[in-house]
């Protein structure tokens, strides 16, 4: 048993630093994918 608490403290903050990163790019990825089909779009529309 002790030795499960001393793995969760020593990973835990990591992973919750982790989490936290991946949430808060999750959201800028989205924006990215949205901007890149729009411009994918864009170049499709000006090559016609």
């Amino acid at each position: 048993m002790n030795e499960w608490i001393t793995l969760i403290s020593n990973v835990g903050f990591p992973v919750a630093v982790t989490l936290y990163l991946l949430i808060r790019i999750e959201s800028r990825l989205e924006q990215l994918t949205g901007s890149i089909a729009q411009l994918s779009q864009s170049i499709h529309l000006m090559k016609e």
